[in-house]
């Protein structure tokens, strides 16, 4: 335990949250990625437990804890090696429940957050579209005000929990003519008509249901706009800094499971007549790696530190992502090579992580764009500002 970050509380619930998964979750994980469904009761349970609430205020039933009971929630679900699991539970709490919480008003908080941190209902984040990707600006689902309406037209895609979630956080044009600054946030109900949803078949992230999603004039009440009218653009790059530090700690989580595992296994493995972890090539390799684990890791928790404190953390965040999901990867991959030909089998954990990983570069926003991001700032010198 690195007590710099994190204390005895922390531990205790790091603790509990490990054994509730053991007993709760890994049971049914198997399941869960054939069929690409994941059944309600679990999420019921994790309600009951409080893990949906840590980060969000206590009137609404969270705990407004610190953002490293967030770190903890994350490492531990990459430990049970179910990509798909870990983020259809990360999306739900940390993407569409952050806007819920920063946008919503305290009537769509009392709707949404409260039934969202007991487990009641599940969301997904709406952003994403078929010809926009990580161009967020360049979106053409559109917001059109008649009344004390808005008609919702257009679709998203790659939408995590975007088929069996009860609600939907939406990104939208409200005025087209603006570009990235006419775009509004709406939260509307799964049984509105006019939504519907394809499940999309996935390389890895099998037990989460990540979907593509029409909006055929979908018509909502005009108090379902979150925060202010063409505010939508800076709402979501403000909130991209968590989601791009949750998925730098995804990567070094999952990378730490992958060394754990495979130096066990290496420790029982015997070559020539001996264990495999006494041949210098094999053990000069872990040694990079867990290196590489270990300047991300530190990284990312010092990030997470300063996003505690409200720092504006938007580059060290893109950093983050970039470079410790590219980490993962190489990890992951060298990882199973340690394994040899078990490490082909479905049976043994590296086989599902190295798909599930591979989702770590593409998902919100490509390695690319970040690259591009990060270039912006430090050679044009561009500043990005915080939603006021």
């Amino acid at each position: 335990m690195n007590s710099m970050y994190f204390t005895e509380e922390h531990q205790l619930f790091r603790e509990s949250l490990r054994d509730f998964l053991k007993k709760e979750v890994v049971p049914h994980i198997d399941k869960w990625e054939k069929t690409g469904t994941i059944e309600r009761f679990i999420w019921e349970k994790f309600g009951e437990m409080g893990f949906f609430g840590v980060a969000y205020p206590e009137a609404y039933g969270g705990m407004d804890l610190d953002l490293f009971y967030t770190v903890i929630l994350l490492e531990e679900l990459q430990r049970i090696n179910s990509g798909g699991f870990a983020a259809a539970i990360w999306a739900h709490v940390y993407l569409a429940m952050t806007h819920v919480n920063k946008e919503g008003s305290p009537e769509i908080k009392e709707k949404y957050l409260t039934a969202s941190i007991t487990g009641e209902k599940i969301g997904c984040l709406c952003i994403t579209e078929p010809f926009g990707g990580s161009d967020v600006a360049g979106m053409r689902t559109t917001a059109v005000k008649k009344g004390d309406k808005y008609i919702i037209n257009g679709s998203k895609t790659f939408i995590t929990n975007g088929v069996y979630s009860d609600y939907l956080v939406v990104a939208a044009k409200t005025n087209p003519e603006l570009g990235n600054k006419g775009i509004s946030i709406f939260i509307m109900d799964r049984d509105v008509p006019g939504i519907s949803a394809t499940k999309l078949d996935k390389l890895g992230w099998r037990a989460s249901d990540t979907g593509e999603i029409a909006f055929d004039n979908v018509e909502i009440p005009a108090e379902n706009l979150m925060g202010e009218e063409n505010m939508g653009f800076p709402y979501i790059m403000q909130h991209f800094a968590l989601e791009r530090l949750i998925m730098g700690i995804n990567a070094h989580a999952r990378a730490e499971y992958a060394i754990e595992y495979t130096l066990q296994y290496m420790s029982e493995r015997q070559a020539f007549g001996r264990t495999i972890d006494k041949f210098q090539a094999l053990r000069h390799t872990m040694a990079d790696l867990a290196t590489e684990l270990e300047m991300c890791k530190t990284f990312n928790y010092a990030i997470a530190s300063r996003l505690d404190k409200n720092e504006y953390v938007v580059k060290e965040a893109t950093m983050s992502k970039l470079q410790s999901t590219k980490m993962a990867d190489t990890v992951i991959y060298q990882c199973l090579q340690m394994l040899g030909g078990y490490g082909y089998m479905e049976e043994y954990p590296l086989a599902r992580m190295l798909r599930d990983s591979r989702l770590g570069p593409i998902g919100g926003g490509t390695s690319e764009i970040l690259r591009e991001i990060i270039a912006k700032m430090i050679i044009d010198k561009k500043d990005y500002k915080p939603a006021t």
